[in-house]
C-alpha cells in the first residue's frame, strides 16, 4: 500500500472542491484533489448548472425565433429544430468548462488523484490500495438527486435532471414532479422545444422558497407560455407502460385520485448530500438527521483535520455558496481569516423571465415582526425592457421602516440573475435604499428598474 503526503487533500472536484484546491495552491499549500469521474467539475459543470444553462439559452433562442421576433419586424420561415446539434452545443460547453478546470489544476500544480475515495479511522484517505495522508482533508463531494418512494428512475421513461439533459428526441409530453428551480428550468427547456409539459407540485405554490409575489407572477407567466400546473397534488404511483408512464395523482390534502399519462416523467424533488461511500461512520465524522455533515464555524467536522463544504453541509445547495466556502476554508487553512454572510447568498431561477432574490422575503419579515417598507417598479415602465420586448415582471426592494437599510430584493424579469448583483453588493456593505436611489444608473438600462424600486421605497419613483 503506497503512501503520499500533502498539505491538503480535497475529495470532490465540483465548484466547492476545485475552487478550494486552486485557492489552497495559490496560498502555497501542496494540494491534491480526488475525483472518480473521467472529467473534473462535478455535477455542476457536467450534468447540472452548465449544461442546463446551455440548453436553456439555446431553447430560448429557438422559441424567440419561432414565436417572438416577428413583433420586432424579423419574420423567419422554415425554422427547424436540430436537437442533435443543440445537444452538441451543450456538450461542447461542458467540454470547454471541464477542460478549463484541468488547465487550472496544471497551472496551479494541483495533483488530480483519480478514483473513489474513502476515509480511514486515522483520517487518511484511501483510493483502492493507495493510501494518502494530509494535514487537512476537505470533503466536497456535493449532492445527488432525491428519488420518490415507489418511483424507480430508469433513465429512459422516468428520468432525473441528468436524464432530462440528454433526451434523444423531443417527447410529446412530460410530467415534472417538483415546482422548484430544477423542475421549472427543465420544464421550460422542453416546453419551448414543443413538449406538452405539466408540473405537479405537492405544495400550493411553485418556487416555495421565494417571495410570494414572485411565485404568483411566475406561475401566471409560465401558464401564459403554455406550461400546465397541478398544485397541491402528490404522485402516489408511477407505472411504466407501453406509451410511457401512467401516474396516479391525489390532492395533497386528500381526495379523489386521477390518472395522468405521459411519455416522459422527470423527478425533480430536490437533492441530498452525497456521502454514502466515504466511510464517514468508521472515520468518526458525524452527520445530522438529514445526512448532512456537521461542521463548526470553521468548517471542521467532528474529526480534527477533516473539513466539509458545499452541498454536504447545511445551507442552500448552490454552486456559488460552495465556491465561497472553498475559498474561505482555504484561507483559514493557510492561517488567514474569512467570513461568509449566509443571509446574502443570491438565488436565481433561469427561466424566461428569470427570477432572483437576496435577503429576506416579505413573508419572512412579517413572521419576524420586522417593520419594513416596500418599493416596487414594473419592467413595463422601463425603456430598455420595452425595447427588448421583455416587460414581464418587476423589481421589489424591502427596506427597514426606520433605518432604510435594505433587507431584501426580489426580481422577476429579464436578466434578473445579473441585476441582483448590485443589490447584493449594497447589502454586503449595509447600504440603504437611499444609497441605491442616489447612485447614478446608466440610461437606458434594465438596472434603472432597481433605482426606481429604491426610489419607490420612499414613495418617489419617477417613471410610474
Amino acid at each position: 500500500m503506497s503512501k503520499k503526503s500533502y498539505d491538503v487533500i480535497i475529495i470532490g472536484s465540483g465548484p466547492g472542491g476545485y475552487v478550494c484546491a486552486i485557492r489552497c495552491a495559490q496560498l502555497g499549500l501542496k494540494t491534491a484533489c480526488i475525483e472518480k469521474s473521467d472529467t473534473l467539475g462535478g455535477t455542476c459543470l457536467n450534468v447540472g448548472c452548465i449544461p442546463s444553462k446551455a440548453l436553456l439559452q439555446a431553447s430560448e433562442k429557438y422559441d424567440e425565433a419561432n414565436n417572438h421576433l416577428g413583433a420586432m419586424g424579423i419574420n423567419i420561415s422554415g425554422i427547424k429544430l436540430d436537437l442533435k446539434a443543440m445537444m452538441g452545443h451543450k456538450n461542447n460547453v461542458v467540454d470547454a468548462n471541464t477542460k478549463g478546470v484541468e488547465y487550472l489544476f496544471r497551472k496551479n500544480k494541483i495533483d488530480w488523484l483519480k478514483g473513489e475515495a474513502s476515509l480511514t479511522k486515522k483520517g487518511a484517505v484511501k483510493i483502492g490500495d493507495a493510501l494518502y495522508k494530509a494535514d487537512h482533508v476537505v470533503i466536497a463531494t456535493g449532492s445527488d438527486v432525491i428519488g420518490l418512494p415507489g418511483i424507480k428512475i430508469d433513465g429512459k421513461k422516468i428520468v432525473s435532471s441528468t436524464g432530462a439533459l440528454d433526451l434523444a428526441k423531443v417527447p410529446k409530453s412530460m410530467v415534472v414532479i417538483g415546482g422548484g428551480y430544477i423542475g421549472l428550468e427543465m420544464g421550460c427547456v422542453w416546453r419551448r422545444l414543443g413538449t406538452d409539459v405539466t408540473i405537479v407540485e405537492f405544495l400550493d405554490r411553485i418556487l416555495p422558497g421565494m417571495d410570494g409575489e414572485v411565485s404568483k407572477d411566475m406561475l401566471r407567466i409560465l401558464k401564459k407560455q403554455g406550461m400546465k400546473f397541478k398544485l397541491g397534488t402528490k404522485v402516489t404511483q408511477a407505472k411504466s407502460v407501453r406509451t410511457g408512464v401512467s401516474l396516479t395523482l391525489e390532492p395533497a390534502k386528500g381526495g379523489a385520485t386521477e390518472t395522468l399519462n405521459t411519455e416522459i416523467l422527470l423527478v425533480a424533488v430536490g437533492r441530498k448530500p452525497y456521502t454514502d461511500a466515504l466511510n464517514l461512520d468508521e472515520a468518526g465524522v458525524m452527520r445530522d438527521e438529514r445526512g448532512r455533515i456537521k461542521v463548526s464555524g470553521k468548517f471542521e467536522t467532528s474529526v480534527k483535520g477533516i473539513y466539509a463544504i458545499g452541498d454536504v453541509i447545511a445551507g442552500p445547495m448552490l454552486a456559488h455558496k460552495a465556491e465561497d466556502e472553498g475559498v474561505v476554508l482555504a484561507e483559514m487553512l493557510a492561517g488567514q481569516t474569512g467570513h461568509i454572510n449566509y443571509n446574502l447568498i443570491p438565488g436565481v431561477v433561469y427561466t424566461h423571465p428569470e427570477a432572483a432574490q437576496i435577503g429576506k422575503t416579505e413573508e419572512q419579515l412579517k413572521e419576524e415582526g420586522t417593520p419594513y417598507k416596500i418599493g416596487k417598479f414594473p419592467f413595463t415602465a422601463n425603456g430598455r425592457a420595452r425595447a427588448m420586448n421583455a416587460t414581464d415582471g418587476f423589481v421589489k426592494i424591502l427596506a427597514h421602516e426606520k433605518t432604510d437599510r435594505v433587507l431584501g430584493c426580489h426580481i422577476l424579469g429579464p436578466e434578473a440573475g445579473t441585476l441582483i448583483a448590485e443589490v447584493v453588493a449594497v447589502m454586503e456593505f449595509g447600504g440603504s435604499a437611499e444609497d441605491i436611489a442616489r447612485t447614478c444608473h446608466a440610461h437606458p438600462t434594465l438596472e434603472e428598474a432597481i433605482k426606481e424600486a429604491a426610489l419607490a421605497v420612499d414613495g418617489r419613483p419617477i417613471h410610474i
